[in-house]
């Protein structure tokens, strides 16, 4: 179930939106009025698409959509008039905000929605990797810095330190990791 927010000003525009959503995909769907409510209901929680019905009461929209889009892992998108599409999508496109032209038909709307959902399910899946990354490095970087001070306090080569890292973790049946920070609180000042 993807939580949704909807955003629209008017009570049958929302409404539409709604009617627009697969419920059994989309549900809760959460409804505000404006953009400031919009973004206090995102301060507040988490939502995996939000959809604006541009203009709103207090803003056109698209400000709305790009915060909401950088600040959140949420697939976002707007829903503007035929004639102002190309404007808007050169303003939040880059955002990774999805730009959906007025009217819309059901089957183009259903279809926008299942290509939103599978690039934010895609983009979750780079944030996962990046983590995954930059945790490796962080363990890399500790080892390192573990070695250093074997190499400086007790006058080891890099690949003795290395192998006496490598050796303790096995014998210890620890992480490398715990292993260098074991050595670094023994010999870091």
């Amino acid at each position: 179930m993807n939580r949704t927010l909807v955003v629209s000003s008017s009570a049958a525009g929302a409404q539409l939106v709604q009617e627009l959503l697969p419920a059994r995909d989309y549900s809760p769907v959460i409804v505000a009025g404006g953009g400031a409510e919009a973004r206090r209901f995102c301060a507040e929680s988490d939502f995996d698409l939000v959809i604006i019905n541009a203009p709103l009461s207090d803003e056109f929209g698209h400000d709305l959509a790009v915060n909401v889009a950088s600040q959140s892992a949420a697939g976002v998108v707007i829903l503007v008039k035929n004639e102002r599409a190309d404007e808007v999508a050169a303003r939040v496109e880059t955002a990774g905000v999805f730009v959906i032209p007025k009217p819309v038909s059901r089957p183009f709307f259903f279809q926008a929605m299942r290509l939103v959902d599978v690039s934010r399910r895609r983009m979750l899946g780079l944030q996962r990797e990046n983590r995954r990354l930059q945790t490796t490095i962080e363990e890399i970087r500790l080892i390192d810095r573990a070695k250093c001070a074997l190499i400086q306090c007790l006058l080891m080569t890099e690949p003795q330190a290395h192998r006496y890292i490598e050796k303790q973790a096995m014998d210890l049946r620890c992480p490398k990791r715990q292993i260098a920070e074991n050595i670094l609180k023994t010999y870091e000042i």
